[in-house]
């Protein structure tokens, strides 16, 4: 959806100074003002060799589909890896995920390990990156990557962790520019994975250390953030914790400042890991007005999911003062 600039024009009328019956007629200034749609997919990238899932057959087929979105984030996306699996196919899924997609502006390959505030020496199974992308209709700056500082899990899983550690998870940030002087940061997010003792303290870790991130960089900008939380709020799911991912994200919402797109409009999904939430600013006003879960989009011919998880869409409108 294109996004439509409202500058409403002022229009004044004045009299003769000696006419004492002339008057002033003066039109209402607006500031600018528009919408546009942002999705969040995790599109189920890893490789087909150990994946449950299809993306060999399936990656191709999402790239078309997010033509509808004007700000599409991804995890599972992964673009960069170690040279030694240059050979498998799955080192091309990132490009025909973006074969069929004319936007603009995209997020650049993951910088490697070092650029995200990661030591590789404390990842002895690093594998791939962090699996974020971007892709948006509107101007991206001031890129960056930040991986979680701890990790569980190995490639086996013989520790009942979810293979966390061979990959960058983390978080994604970029600036993106709806108009001239009108600025929103998005991040796109993969929280670690996992059911243990151990997961779940990291999880916290990790939503500790993003809210930290988001006060210093950006404490009085206005905010999308979306992604795969890993978090299963208000749900009898085993990985829930009794409640600790709830009150994770809840801790998480109140330390940014943000407000999840779902409850403010009172969705039926407010369970689904799968989140977007945000934040207004003095300079940029924004409003959810849908949360939608658009999966029949997102099937093939036999009409089987093209991910193991929902694509979840969010329209926003935005406006600033004049």
């Amino acid at each position: 959806m294109a996004l439509a600039l409202v500058f409403a024009a002022s229009a004044c009328s004045e009299g003769d100074a000696e006419d004492t019956s002339a008057s002033t007629t003066t039109t209402e200034v607006r500031g600018p003002s528009g919408e546009f749609s942002v999705l969040t997919y995790n599109v189920a990238g890893l490789p087909q060799e150990v994946s449950q899932e299809n993306p060999k057959d399936h990656i191709p087929l999402i790239s078309p589909r997010l033509e509808s979105f004007d700000v599409v984030m991804t995890q599972e996306d992964f673009d960069w890896w170690q040279p030694a699996l240059d050979g498998f196919d799955f080192v091309h899924y990132h490009e025909r995920l973006r074969a069929a997609v004319t936007h603009e502006y995209r997020s650049a390959k993951h910088p490697g390990p070092e650029a995200a505030g990661l030591d590789p020496s404390t990842r002895p199974q690093l594998s791939v990156g962090d699996g974020l992308g971007f892709l948006s209709r509107f101007p991206l700056e001031n890129e960056e990557r930040i991986a979680w500082r701890g990790c569980f899990g190995t490639l086996d899983t013989s520790d009942q962790g979810a293979a966390d550690c061979p990959a960058m998870k983390g978080f994604a940030v970029v600036t993106l520019v709806l108009g001239p002087g009108v600025e929103v940061d998005v991040y796109t997010l993969h929280g670690e994975a996992g059911a243990t003792e151990e997961d779940q303290r990291l999880q916290g870790e990790g939503f500790e250390q993003l809210a930290a991130y988001i006060a210093t960089r950006n404490p009085d900008r206005a905010i999308i953030l979306g992604g795969d939380t890993n978090l299963h709020t208000n749900s009898d799911h085993p990985d829930a914790s009794n409640g600790a991912d709830t009150r994770v994200w809840e801790d998480f919402l109140h330390r940014s400042g943000l407000e999840d797109s779902c409850t403010v409009l009172e969705c039926a999904e407010i369970d689904s890991i799968d989140k977007i939430a945000f934040r207004s600013s003095a300079a940029v006003t924004l409003v959810p007005v849908s949360h939608d879960f658009p999966s029949d989009e997102f099937k093939d011919v036999a009409g089987e999911p093209l991910s193991d998880h929902e694509p979840l869409a969010v329209k926003f409108r935005w406006s600033a003062p004049r």
